[in-house]
């Protein structure tokens, strides 16, 4: 299969995982405002030595990104590379997995950057939280999410489903 074709599918893929994962970011944070938990800028703790925090929103990326994270994996096993009977489950899902976990960090960095007023990118004034279509962490999750997926198609084609040459067998028969 040609390497545009598996990326189309990625894209495709990767589009289905956008709603589950930004479904999961939505109800992570209403989950935790109706159980009186954090908000979203909330800072959750510090970074030593640092002067910068661990906020709500990168919780809630984290626990969406994983949820979206295994059904991508699975879409992706099946239909976009065919790897069902190349490898296990669990074999094939770490490599995945940890390409993942470098597009979320990818992610967070550019959604950090976007969420952060006092950045020099940050998303617009008019984006003020004053309903769900101005929510800056809604808009900064759905941006860092695309500008991500390119980082992790190329480093799961060339790790995670990457195809291996099958292994040559030699048997040295003595003559009869």
């Amino acid at each position: 299969m040609t390497n545009t074709r598996q990326f189309i599918k990625f894209g495709i893929v990767g589009g289905s995982g956008v709603p589950v994962n930004l479904l999961v970011a939505f109800l992570s944070l209403k989950i935790s405002l109706a159980l009186g938990g954090p908000d979203y800028d909330h800072a959750l703790f510090g970074l030593p030595g640092t002067p910068f925090n661990i906020r709500g929103y990168h919780l809630f990326q984290a626990i969406a990104f994983f949820v979206a994270n295994i059904w991508n994996y699975q879409l992706n096993r099946m239909w976009t590379f065919g790897n069902l009977e190349k490898r296990s489950w669990l074999r094939g899902f770490f490599p995945f997995l940890t390409t993942g976990l470098l597009a979320l960090v990818v992610q967070m960095v550019v959604s950090t950057l976007l969420i952060n007023p006092t950045s020099p990118v940050a998303l617009p004034a008019i984006l003020d939280d004053s309903s769900g279509l101005k929510n800056r962490f809604y808009w900064g999750q759905a941006i860092s999410i695309l500008v991500a997926m390119p980082v992790n198609f190329i480093i799961n084609k060339l790790w995670a489903f990457r195809t291996r040459k099958p292994t040559r067998v030699v048997i040295d028969e003595m003559p009869v």
